[in-house]
């Protein structure tokens, strides 16, 4: 147990996903049993494919729990402090631009740098494993970071850390 994974996560990001853990335990898990024994109804398992639908989804939905269960239990709830914006970290949203051809562009972009519990690239939550969130970490405001991405090469400026 001492090797398990741990987890970084802001409080709201455990929170979260305590709630998807009771709602997969108490709801879908019902749901999907009750599934199962009216496929059973339907005779021969051998050949009942709505049988064999419910039965993998029941195992999807059981691997679903024990990984929840274990990020909850191995969650490492990283400190949303507000005061110390001189380094990027977790927690922090940064925003920076790309700098193309030695000239910063006018695109800004900003992302939340969260641990991998919690990323969502569509709401700008990237995890702290990204290439991306890798080359920023530690960094502070102003600086021009190279960033390993698999499409190559990007140069930034961090413009911000809040």
């Amino acid at each position: 147990m001492a090797n398990e994974k741990q987890y970084p996560m802001t409080a709201e990001g455990k929170r979260k996903l305590e709630e998807e853990l009771v709602k997969l335990e108490t709801e879908t898990r019902k749901e999907i049993v009750e599934r199962i024994k009216i496929a059973r109804d339907f005779g021969d398992l051998s050949e009942n494919a709505e049988y064999d639908s419910a039965k993998e989804e029941q195992a999807f939905l059981e691997g679903r729990i024990s990984t929840l269960k274990s990020m909850i239990r191995n969650a490492v709830i990283i400190s949303e402090d507000e005061s110390d914006n001189s380094v990027v970290s977790l927690g922090k949203t940064v925003t920076f631009v790309e700098i193309i051809n030695g000239k910063p562009s006018t695109d800004e972009e900003s992302y939340t740098i969260v641990g991998s519990a919690e990323a969502d690239p569509m709401e700008f939550r990237i995890s702290n494993e990204s290439p991306i969130a890798k080359g920023l970490l530690g960094r502070a405001e102003g600086e021009e970071v190279v960033v390993q991405t698999p499409g190559g090469e990007m140069k930034v400026k961090i413009i911000s850390i809040k």
